[in-house]
């Protein structure tokens, strides 16, 4: 019964989100946290195996500050999209999704950064610079090719890297957290050369700090 529950909510947050595609996203941000909530948030990541959108969700503020949060997102998205390459930048409820397919980021089998990848993390870091107010989580993944344990280990090391690269370039360490998952998140079938490309991958999920928050409250209250 807990289960078909969880779906029920889950469904029902998707449609929700997806009925809004023709409002702004700042009025997205406004209905993501006055219908979800952590609770949502958590549910929907673990349904969907996908942890860094869960954090998003979860991390919602809602109402007229949401709002102001949601703003401040947009324009921090808007210039992730023009300066990154080969990555795909969404705008998720008060959140920004980042995903780098690891053909992007690392050779087969390695961890250490290409250079267009640090080409791309270093117009990041400047991002990341500019736009301070928020926190920052680092997913690696791996398709399922290999030992589980050997896979673990490099989705940990891949996601380090990026990690330590960009605060090399800036961005403050304690505003980063980093997780790994193996090959036990896919998002594609691990049996498709296409597939396991899409498995090998690091997301960026980027929420509001709570510095941001408070101050988007505060403005919300002013307004």
């Amino acid at each position: 019964m807990k289960k078909v529950l969880g779906v029920v909510l889950v469904v029902a947050m998707i449609a929700a989100l997806a009925g809004c595609a023709s409002m702004s996203n700042r009025d997205k941000g406004v209905l993501a946290g006055a219908g979800a909530g952590a609770a949502v948030g958590g549910a929907i990541g673990s349904h969907n195996d996908n942890t860094a959108l869960g954090a998003i969700l979860g991390a919602v503020v809602g109402g007229a500050a949401g709002g102001v949060i949601g703003n401040y997102m947009d324009d921090q998205a808007e210039e992730m999209r023009e300066d990154l390459d080969g990555a795909t930048v969404t705008r998720v409820g008060e959140g920004i999704k980042i995903t780098f397919d690891s053909g992007i980021l690392f050779d087969v089998d390695s961890a250490a950064l290409r250079p267009v990848a640090e080409e791309n993390l270093t117009e990041l870091a400047g991002i990341f610079q500019k736009y301070e107010d928020t926190n920052i989580l680092l997913e690696g993944h791996t398709d399922s090719d290999g030992p589980d344990q050997y896979n673990l280990d490099l989705s940990e090391r891949r996601a380090r890297s990026v990690a330590n690269y960009l605060a090399q370039h800036g961005v403050d360490m304690r505003r980063m957290s980093v997780t790994w998952y193996g090959e036990t998140q896919p998002v594609a079938d691990n049996s498709t050369v296409d597939g396991k490309q899409q498995n090998r991958r690091v997301e960026v999920a980027v929420m509001a700090n709570e510095e941001l928050k408070d101050a988007a409250r505060a403005k919300a209250q002013e307004g």
